[in-house]
């Protein structure tokens, strides 16, 4: 339903099936995993999962950003999101929906300058799918642009929006 949106925002995405589902999957294992006895503080908990997670998610940056979603439920420590639907649904997760009418809005891919999951050869799709498509990298941004380079990712981003 193209109509319901005014304009598009795909970070660090392409129209594409992406390689890192292996990856992905590892990390959602490794988190599941995570075993923290009730009771302790939020930063000796981050620590603790820290090191667990560690011999999986080598990268400290992804690491940190894993964490954020690690909160106190009643005195016990969880993951935020639901890790058995992503690990049930990672296929479909990893990737692009099929559909062929092309969205006919304004639309902005940013992507890190640092992450592969927009390439050259996304460019064809991205432009039959989103002829108004303005492709922009940030320079020395990872996949996690956001966290990355956090002023740069919001110029990007209210330079595409319309003035309030």
């Amino acid at each position: 339903q193209p109509d319901l949106v005014e304009r598009l925002i795909a970070v660090d995405i392409s129209p594409s099936t992406t390689a890192a589902g292996s990856e992905l999957s590892a990390y959602v294992s490794a988190m599941q995993a995570v075993t923290i006895p009730a009771g302790l503080p939020r930063s000796a908990a981050r620590r603790l999962a820290d090191e667990q997670l560690r011999p999986t998610v080598q990268a400290a940056e992804l690491r940190q950003f894993l964490l954020t979603n690690l909160v106190e439920v009643e005195g016990r420590h969880v993951w935020r999101v639901n890790l058995d639907a992503i690990a049930h649904h990672l296929p479909d997760i990893m990737n692009f929906p099929v559909f062929h009418k092309p969205y006919p809005g304004p639309t902005l891919f940013l992507g890190g300058s640092k992450s592969p999951y927009i390439s050259p050869k996304d460019y064809p799709e991205i432009r039959r799918l989103f002829p108004k498509a303005d492709i922009q990298f940030i320079e020395g941004a990872g996949h996690i642009v956001h966290q990355d380079k956090f002023e740069d990712f919001m110029t990007a981003i209210l330079n595409f929006l319309p003035p309030p």
